[in-house]
């Protein structure tokens, strides 16, 4: 009998895990949908058209059952992109208006694939930051062009 209760439990966790990891891929989805039309702030292209965004730069996991971690690895056209630190700051703006659950939010340049990356992870994940470079008026109006939906 303790051999069947032991069975049942794994089997019980294992569907659990995969509703779990079901979750996980739907919320993923949902962030890829929000920042894939963030437009680029030279071009007349989105963020995905440039392959700067992709489905698997998004990562979802559960910190609670309320709250979740949301990390996006984004990778500039070019390792010496003048503008990574704007579409970082695109990115985390367009995410903190619409996501619809609560989260954390984790911005960084993927590994490798720019000269300053380092400096820009620590510029578009710090708070106050962010937040004064959003009180800058013509930073937040090009933020705002990219960020904004066409009709």
């Amino acid at each position: 009998m303790e051999l069947l209760s032991g069975f049942l439990s794994s089997l019980r966790g294992s569907s659990r895990e995969k509703a779990q990891t079901r979750v996980m891929d739907e919320r993923a989805l949902e962030v890829y949908d929000i920042i894939r039309n963030i437009r680029d702030p030279e071009k007349p292209n989105t963020l995905e058209d440039l392959d700067v965004v992709s489905e698997s730069c998004v990562s979802v996991q559960e910190l609670d059952e309320e709250c979740y971690l949301v990390v996006i690895r984004f990778t500039p056209t070019v390792p010496h992109c003048s503008l990574a630190t704007l579409i970082g700051l695109c990115l985390r703006v367009k995410l903190q208006r619409c996501l619809s659950f609560k989260h954390k939010l984790e911005i960084y340049i993927s590994e490798g694939t720019h000269s300053t990356e380092e400096d820009i992870n620590k510029q578009i994940n710090d708070k106050e930051r962010v937040s004064a470079a959003m009180e800058n008026p013509n930073l937040r109006e090009i933020v705002e062009q990219c960020v904004t939906e066409p009709d």
